[in-house]
């Protein structure tokens, strides 16, 4: 059994994006390929990613199909916030995630996990979107974003990974500001990161690596 877990510097980054992409490549290699949305907020009837990512699933995994969207999540609210924040009844036990998350395991070979937000984004008063990944101890694969800014809030969130000593890639999703990236943004992952990858070309390879 494969894990991994999908971050990204903030919300609206491409997390989404990129595990379709992700269950896209893995499902036509023939690989079990399964998902998982722990929390998603800003639910009113159907989770909008959960439903997206449980679709893309069922093209390739026949044990999935049977599940509806809220099958693949643990918790869903109807306020679009940090979890945290759309619990105002306090329902949230860590516990029910990690058995969601071996539970969906069980019916493939390889469980994507897409987080909410970015790294610190609360699912309780005193446990991040970073703790879990720590504590699911699996590779996490950070997205970053292309738009001016996006130097600052890559390298802090990869001063967060380091700190928790967590396995992890970065990627950028080159979506916002892709015309002015060359000259605002590259040059220094040139000189930084030389080996640095976009999801747009990159996720091949980096599925190479488990």
């Amino acid at each position: 059994m494969k894990l991994l877990f999908i971050t990204a510097t903030n919300t609206d980054i491409g997390k989404t994006y990129t595990t379709l992409k992700l269950i896209e490549l893995l499902g036509k290699k023939g690989i079990s390929v399964g998902v998982c949305k722990p929390i998603e907020t800003g639910v009113v009837d159907n989770p909008i990613d959960a439903t997206l990512l449980l679709t893309e699933v069922q093209k390739y995994n026949s044990n999935f199909r049977e599940l509806n969207p809220k099958d693949i999540t643990a918790y869903t609210f109807e306020l679009p916030s940090a979890p945290f924040c759309a619990d105002t009844n306090r329902v949230i036990d860590i516990e029910k995630i990690k058995d969601k998350i071996e539970e969906l395991s069980k019916r493939c070979d390889f469980l994507i996990i897409e987080g909410a937000g970015g790294l610190f984004v609360p699912i309780t008063s005193d446990y991040f979107m970073i703790d879990l990944a720590k504590e699911l101890n699996i590779k996490t694969l950070l997205v970053t974003p292309s738009k001016l800014g996006c130097i600052n809030d890559t390298l802090l969130s990869i001063e967060a990974l380091k700190s928790k000593n967590i396995d992890f890639d970065w990627s950028v999703n080159l979506f916002e500001d892709i015309e002015s990236f060359k000259k605002v943004t590259q040059p220094f992952y040139d000189e930084v990161f030389p080996n640095w990858w976009s999801i747009e070309k990159g996720l091949d390879t980096f599925l190479e690596t488990f």
